[in-house]
């Protein structure tokens, strides 16, 4: 993929469309093997009415990263439909608006890191362009910036940026695989959202935590601010003593 990845900044150029009209439609939606962050299930299950561990359970796998030791979430694909998205339908994305980021993003690619010194995140992005995608032909053209706005993007790498601190954290304090217990409460806390909320108000997990009230009042409802307090128990939880 690399030879294949041209750095641009946000006032570059590049002209792509995606519709019905290019020959090649839906073809992305195959063959994948999908990294999808916990905002993305996030909104995935919410446009669905579906609680986090059902959707979990009925649309996706869990691996456990090479790199990282922490738990991966990917679409879980049919090997006899071609391995493609199960939301993927003849008329397009079944759920367009809240498909993950990197649906989102395409073509172009985001890298980010953060400062240990300052915290400030730096991007960079990327135009891919795959030889099956016909849309680079004759599409419209863009900047880095619009597209970014366009496609409703800048949500997504925010709360995708405290996921990715998280990460940072772990594979330079924690290097190698969590034990059981810290795999579990990772998955809980980013992926499994509602069985997280109930352990906060059912089972008193946040008790013994300097939690003000303002905060707990929120995440009853508010599943951004409970994916939020999440991250945060984690760094507490897993970095807070190290």
């Amino acid at each position: 993929m690399e030879n294949n990845l041209t750095p641009l900044s946000l006032n570059d150029t590049f002209k792509f469309s995606c519709s019905k009209k290019v020959s090649c439609f839906n073809e992305c939606c195959r063959d994948l093997n999908q990294f999808l962050f916990p905002y993305d299930i996030l909104r995935m299950k919410n446009r669905l009415g579906l609680s986090s561990n059902l959707f979990l359970e009925r649309y996706t796998s869990q691996h456990t990263g090479p790199e990282t030791g922490l738990p991966i979430i990917t679409f879980k694909t049919d090997p006899f439909r071609e391995l493609k998205c199960p939301f993927v339908a003849r008329s397009g994305c079944s759920i367009y608006e809240d498909r993950p980021s990197s649906c989102r993003t395409y073509p172009l690619v985001r890298m980010a890191s953060r400062s240990r010194e300052t915290g400030t995140i730096a991007e960079q992005y990327f135009l891919l362009k795959e030889p099956h995608c016909l849309g680079f032909k004759n599409g419209h053209i863009w900047t880095v910036r619009e597209w970014i706005e366009d496609q409703k993007i800048f949500v997504y790498n925010q709360m995708n940026d405290l996921m990715m601190e998280i990460i940072s954290l772990k594979n330079r304090l924690i290097p190698g695989s969590l034990d059981i217990k810290s795999r579990l409460m990772f998955h809980m806390a980013c992926y499994d959202l509602d069985n997280f909320r109930s352990h906060i108000f059912d089972k008193k997990i946040l008790d013994d935590r300097d939690i003000d009230s303002g905060t707990l009042g929120a995440v009853k409802n508010d599943d951004v601010e409970l994916l939020k307090l999440g991250f945060q128990w984690i760094k507490d939880t897993l970095f807070g003593e190290i």
